[in-house]
């Protein structure tokens, strides 16, 4: 490393430690941000050293979870540099790299909207590219705007480059016709799959003449197993597939990988169907970049979860626990898991920071009328916490069984408080609110905070 990079990186390590000491945060962010600053092309140089290359994660939904899961299969034979934490600008890749010293592999979740730079500067070995769907609409705008971006930056991708896809996204799928080394993946079970599209449902429309698709499965949102009647573009064959897909309750879920290099029997410590979907993702890259099936079978068994998503905190003889809300594909998804056992109460937190997206009409294309049903008591809470009774209102909960405690931490110690022991208490959040209520159970001393959590 030449002097003045190996300076630059000694400052930025240095704001990051000074950050954690005066608990100002976990320094995730803050030295990117000052290395950046100080000298963009950094992050190209510090990427260009790792002598096994990179790998990117992005999607939507799922993108922390996929890496986290891929971290597990890998970490075993790699010395990563990856940003566990979460922060998935360029500040939070650049900080990452800045912490991997000694990484051989860097491996990093990219915002959506990130994407296009982050492929430009680190030159990635492999790309895992999970889902598109409808998000934040005052950061990103219409899906068709991330998707031109993404076709954009796809293109300039070296031929080398393996570009991983969900086959089972038309438009994610579609970014990997005409390239040399892909990797297509996907569920292959229409047992899991539901009788039509939801509503809410976003690429519905053929991405090369605009006829509705027909879906011989749908699995999650728009995806599935689609054919245009018109054109007959459809899901491609799949490379890796998950078939034989059991969703144990809401405790864990099962699967058979089916890749070229043979088959395995999966077990997860997480239900629902995305998370079969992000399973699979990190399998594909992970096998993209030279893990064998015993590593995937074995790392993907060790995971539990990446921090608020299907978290489970012990809290006192009860436990917390956090499933992130943050769209209507990902929130009909954790709806969907939570109909086998609905909880008694339940807590629902919206807050409109720019991280969550400070347009919050996408709560009333979320089907939470299945939950409403049966909850005995739905505690609405956070910055939006009227607009969420209003929404629970609408969607026929009776005002006895809707409480709006818009302070989070009142709302947590009035859920907590009508659970019974030896229960949990679940917690529905966008983005700042769970970091939030972390932020609480951490004062608290139940839970470490995430980036300590994280690095251990």
């Amino acid at each position: 490393m030449g002097a003045r990079l190996a300076l630059e990186t000694t400052a930025a390590r240095t704001i990051g430690a000074l950050s954690r000491a005066v608990g100002r945060g976990g320094g995730t962010t803050l030295p990117g941000k000052v290395l950046w600053k100080i000298d963009p092309s950094a992050v190209d140089e510090l990427a260009a050293r790792l002598p096994e290359g990179v790998a990117l994660v992005s999607g939507t939904n799922g993108k922390t979870t996929s890496t986290a899961m891929a971290a597990e299969i890998l970490g075993d034979g790699k010395r990563l540099a990856w940003n566990r934490a979460g922060a998935n600008l360029l500040s939070g890749i650049a900080s990452a790299l800045v912490a991997g010293r000694r990484a051989e592999f860097g491996l990093f979740e990219v915002d959506e909207g990130a994407l296009p730079e982050a492929l430009a500067r680190t030159r990635p070995r492999a790309v895992a590219l999970g889902n598109l769907f409808r998000d934040q609409l005052d950061r990103y705008g219409e899906l068709e705007i991330v998707a031109e971006r993404w076709r954009a930056a796809v293109t300039e991708l070296p031929d080398v480059t393996t570009l991983v896809v969900n086959a089972d996204d038309p438009i994610v799928g579609e970014l990997a016709a005409g390239r040399q080394h892909t990797a297509r993946f996907g569920l292959d079970d229409p047992r899991q799959s539901r009788p039509t599209l939801q509503h809410a449902a976003d690429s519905k429309y053929c991405v090369r003449c605009g006829t509705p698709y027909e879906y011989a499965a749908v699995y999650v949102g728009h995806l599935g197993d689609y054919r245009c009647p018109q054109c007959d573009h459809h899901r491609p064959e799949l490379d890796v597939a998950a078939t034989d897909i059991e969703l144990r309750g809401l405790h864990a879920s099962r699967f058979r990988l089916v890749a070229p290099q043979g088959t395995a029997e999966i077990e997860l410590s997480l239900p629902g169907l995305y998370n079969v979907y992000n399973a699979t993702a990190a399998a594909a890259l992970s096998l993209a970049v030279g893990a064998s099936l015993a590593d995937v079978r074995s790392g993907l068994a060790r995971f539990n979860a990446a921090f608020g998503r299907f978290e489970r905190i012990p809290a006192g003889g009860k436990s917390v626990v956090l499933l992130l809300i943050k769209n209507p594909a990902g929130a009909n998804e954790v709806v969907r898991t939570l109909e086998i056992g609905v909880p008694p109460v339940l807590v629902i937190a919206l807050n409109d920071a720019i991280a969550d997206g400070q347009d919050v009409s996408w709560i009333w294309d979320v089907d939470f009328e299945p939950l409403l049903e049966h909850a005995a008591l739905v505690i609405a809470t956070g910055e939006r916490a009227a607009e969420l009774g209003l929404r629970m209102t609408y969607g026929g909960l009776p005002s006895e069984r809707l409480e709006v405690v818009p302070s989070l931490e009142a709302a947590l110690d009035r859920g907590l408080g009508l659970v019974e022991a030896g229960t949990e208490l679940v917690i529905l959040p966008t983005y700042t609110a769970m970091l939030a209520l972390r932020g609480v159970l951490a004062e608290r001393g139940v839970v470490r905070p995430y980036w300590e959590e994280q690095v251990a």
